[in-house]
């Protein structure tokens, strides 16, 4: 059997923290920013953690 491959685009947007949580950015702050408030832009702006629920698939995911 080949090797599996780990998903690209996963690998580029995750990573880990130092205590093994998986860190990722936050979505919708790419554009029409004009109608959303400051504050919102301002919360995405800082990165966020993967869900727990979601920390397994997301590590196969990006498991090389």
């Amino acid at each position: 059997m080949p090797k599996m491959k780990s998903n690209s685009g996963a690998k580029k947007r995750v990573r880990y923290t130092g205590s093994g949580k998986l860190k990722r950015e936050k979505a919708y702050r790419s554009h029409i920013l004009t109608k959303k408030s400051p504050k919102r832009k301002r919360s995405l702006r800082k990165s966020g953690l993967v869900a727990k629920v979601d920390e397994k698939r997301v590590k196969r995911l990006i498991a090389s």
